[in-house]
């Protein structure tokens, strides 16, 4: 009698067998997933402190890059590239650039992967990428909508993305003052001394 009890508790409290999360469990999945995607690819603050460096530096204490003189470097600086089906061509000379145009930023994704000129990226660096400024070119970079403004090295190409004419740094997007929004207008001037051909 008490074991007919017993089994009688039992299958009034059984849980309900799990049918899997249904359709619209499905989607709010997806939905969870492609935000999660999205923040990968710089589009807001990358994974890893917001104020400072891995290092402890807020970025007001990350140096600029300082020109110098520097040889061309082998694997940056084809006569030409294609990226997405469009050819590119690489200056012959930093010397006299100066444009006006849209800037944007990279971060987290990239962080640690090979450039163009074969450095490591680092987000936390002052560097930038160009589509066809000779590798390295330092630039100074003026944001035209606060006036900020900061030296960086050109090591990488990009940005490929129809109407920006470069792409910073974490770092150096945080010091212009435009990382929240993603993209701003802004200056880019060549310094000297401009990279130099390496010998035949």
């Amino acid at each position: 009698m008490m074991s007919q009890i017993y089994r009688d508790m039992v299958h009034r409290v059984r849980m309900p067998r799990y049918r899997g999360p249904g359709p619209w469990g499905v989607v709010m999945i997806l939905v969870a997933v492609t935000v999660q995607g999205c923040s990968l690819v710089g589009v807001g603050p990358p994974p890893g402190p917001v104020l400072t460096s891995p290092d402890g530096l807020t970025f007001d204490e990350i140096p600029e890059a300082v020109p110098r003189q520097e040889f061309k470097t082998r694997s940056g600086n084809p006569e030409t590239y294609v990226v997405d089906g469009v050819t590119y061509r690489v200056m012959d000379t930093s010397d006299g650039y100066h444009e006006e145009g849209v800037a944007s930023w990279y971060g987290g994704y990239f962080h640690g992967r090979r450039t163009s000129s074969g450095d490591v990226y680092d987000m936390y660096q002052m560097t930038a990428a160009h589509k066809s400024l000779p590798l390295p070119t330092y630039v100074r970079v003026t944001n035209l909508e606060n006036g900020r403004s900061v030296v960086l090295r050109v090591n990488d190409r990009g940005p490929f993305v129809e109407g920006r004419i470069i792409d910073l740094s974490y770092a150096a997007a945080t010091r212009l003052g435009m990382a929240d929004q993603g993209t701003a207008r802004v200056e880019v001037v060549a310094l000297d001394p401009p990279a130099r051909d390496r010998a035949p």
